[in-house]
């Protein structure tokens, strides 16, 4: 794990950007504590990179320099195959001076140029760069694990791996992008390439940009998962899965330096952590949040459960409402932008727990999107069922959830009476699209609390007919292909991120083994009725691992998803003074996102939710924390 700069010039002088590397490099330092370096040739680039190292500690320093002096690289993150990649190489006739995987990675670029990206097993940030002809390669591995972001200047492109870097380049200005803030308002995260910033963008994932000293050439994406089905056989699909599962937890637990878990008590993470243990024969520590001073918040039970069973050693944290009002501003800077949910403070502060023992540690990110675990799911299959009962069609022919089967696995959905109520209160039995759309809309509840000047400059039918490009562009009637396609492409970046800030920003690498694109591929070719089968969420995973988990974690029907209890929190008086200061507050310039003559009574009088609050503050803090200095 690292943190890069790459500012690239056609034929210009290098020295004015240059000398803003250092303060670029100093707004991430917190992602490399284990050295840092530079690198320089007038009139095409500066680069600079601060190391976490993994690794080969001892080498494997960045900028890496081909030995002929031609090539560099800066890269973030991890090529896990780098051992099968390296043997390859050195049969070609490539010679190593290191046993790092950023020289294999430097060394395969160099070789095969953008046609080696597709064979890289990783979670990746990189600019490479061929001083012969100023041409250079920008990727970003298939999930966007690793963030890489760009602007264009006047005569420069500059790239970093988070946006605050961007900002401390002297050409860069802080300005609000009015079209990701309706996104944000609609999702709380935003899509495809923009970011809260204008000006400032994001290689996408699954994607690499090729260009020409400041010049963008070319943009190609280089992986699409599978979504042809093939496999209706339920032994066939769990023989399949767990094969696949466990080459990636295998090569994931390549490191040279300590390595852990994050357990929170959930299915995913129970499954990697096991998976772990099993397949590297050592004794696993497991890191787990927890919060006690509010009922039903507190999931040790399961995690215990599993940690007994795997023999693992389990670290606890339980943070406070205290915690909260400590940490948050902190929390608010490490993001970069206000972004999905308030898991974040939690996952920051299990990350500050696992970095005082370990320096990586595999966690269950990723499985609820890709194996379909949300409650949103079976909300969404009910209403389907009971229209396809009434009207005696189904939309998605052999691939639908009966009636029956969803009516069976209702009990999951008890905590969940305030969305049914919501979604069931406008729009029944409307298509698909508009359905899933009404279920994962955040937009009621804040959009009304916006400055209303703000408000008037929102385009939200436009973030709306974007949200339905996406929704329907996967070729198949299936509708859960449809949520998780959609789900995939654009919550998990957004909870990527968060994952990433969080642990980066206690120098940890996070790794996530669920996310391989050949367990995309393999469930993209697995039929809905397994994957979905009986409407019970996350089905296929069951299938495929359920023999390693304890039945109280294997059949436990309480989903949690690490809720923080804000609004119980708001009890205290120096929480509900803290929150109530930021939402309400303006900016030392007297700017404000939010309009405190709507706020402020939902506030006075407790009529918020937990996501509703999450919304405003995080928000509100972080343009008081990006736009007020």
């Amino acid at each position: 794990m690292c943190g890069l700069v790459s500012i690239h010039v056609s034929g210009t002088s290098i020295d004015i950007h240059e000398d803003s590397v250092g303060a670029m490099l100093a707004a991430i330092a917190h992602r490399g504590p284990d050295g840092s370096g530079r690198h320089r040739v007038e009139g095409q680039l500066a680069q600079g990179h601060v190391r976490l190292a993994i690794i080969d500690p001892d080498h494997g320093q960045q900028p890496m320099i081909s030995a002929d002096g031609r090539y560099s690289i800066v890269f973030n993150g991890a090529i896990y195959n780098y051992v099968e990649l390296r043997t390859e190489l050195e049969r070609r006739g490539v010679e190593f001076r290191t046993r790092s995987d950023t020289e294999v990675l430097l060394a395969q670029l160099a070789i095969d140029g953008a046609r080696a990206i597709p064979r890289l097993n990783g979670m990746f940030a990189f600019v490479f760069h061929d001083r012969a002809t100023n041409r250079w390669i920008a990727a970003r591995d298939p999930f966007g694990i690793k963030p890489l972001y760009y602007t264009r200047q006047h005569d420069a492109l500059v790239f970093a791996s988070e946006t605050k870097a961007l900002l401390r380049h002297p050409q860069t200005t802080a300005r609000l992008d009015l079209r990701s803030l309706a996104q944000y308002v609609v999702f709380q995260y935003t899509i495809g390439a923009r970011t809260m910033f204008e000006g400032i963008e994001k290689v996408p994932q699954a994607t690499y940009v090729e260009g020409c000293g400041s010049t963008i050439t070319a943009q190609h994406r280089y992986w699409t998962p599978n979504t042809t089905v093939g496999i209706d056989d339920e032994r066939v699909a769990a023989e399949q899965i767990r094969a696949v599962l466990d080459d990636s937890v295998r090569m994931q637990l390549r490191s040279d330096v300590p390595l852990g878990g994050y357990l929170s008590g959930g299915l995913d993470s129970s499954a990697v952590c096991s998976l772990a243990t099993k397949l590297s024969g050592q004794r696993l520590t497991v890191f787990h949040g927890r919060f006690t001073d509010v009922p039903g918040y507190d999931e040790s039970v399961y995690a215990r459960a599993l940690a007994d069973s795997i023999g693992a050693e389990m670290r606890t944290i339980t943070p406070t409402w205290h915690d909260f009002v400590e940490e948050m501003p902190r929390v608010v800077r490490l993001l970069d932008e206000p972004v999905a949910g308030p898991g974040a403070f939690p996952q920051y502060m299990v990350s500050r727990l696992a970095a005082g023992e370990v320096k990586v540690v595999l966690g269950g990110q990723g499985g609820d999107e890709i194996f379909g675990g949300y409650a949103r799911y079976l909300i969404a299959y009910l209403e389907q069922a009971i229209k396809g009962a009434i009207t005696e069609t189904q939309e998605e022919g052999r691939f639908v959830v009966t009636l029956d089967n969803v009516v069976r696995q209702l009990r999951v959905l008890k905590s969940y009476f305030p969305l049914i109520r919501d979604f069931w209160s406008h729009g029944v039995f409307e298509s698909m699209d508009r359905r899933y759309f009404a279920l994962i809309d955040r937009s009621r509840g804040v959009y009304e609390l916006l400055d209303p000047e703000l408000r008037a400059e929102l385009d939200l039918d436009t973030v709306f007919e974007e949200y339905l490009d996406l929704f329907n562009r996967p070729d198949t009637p299936s509708y859960i292909n449809k949520m998780l396609s959609f789900d995939m492409s654009t919550l998990l970046p957004a909870l990527l991120q968060v994952e990433d800030r969080m642990s980066m920003g206690a120098s940890l690498e996070s790794r996530v083994p669920l996310l391989d694109t050949r367990v995309i591929d393999l469930l993209g070719s697995v039929a809905p009725s397994i994957k979905f089968g009986a409407g019970v969420g996350k089905h296929a995973l069951k299938l495929a691992i359920g023999e390693l988990l304890p039945s109280t974690v294997l059949d436990r029907g309480d989903k949690m998803g690490f809720p923080v209890p804000l609004t119980e929190w708001m009890q205290h008086p120096k929480m509900a003074e803290f929150v109530t200061d930021n939402i309400l507050g303006g900016g030392r310039d007297g700017s404000s996102l939010i309009d405190p003559a709507a706020a402020e009574p939902l506030l006075e009088h407790h009529r918020y939710t937990n996501r509703q609050l999450w919304g405003l503050l995080s928000l509100q803090m972080w343009h008081h924390e990006f736009f007020d200095a």
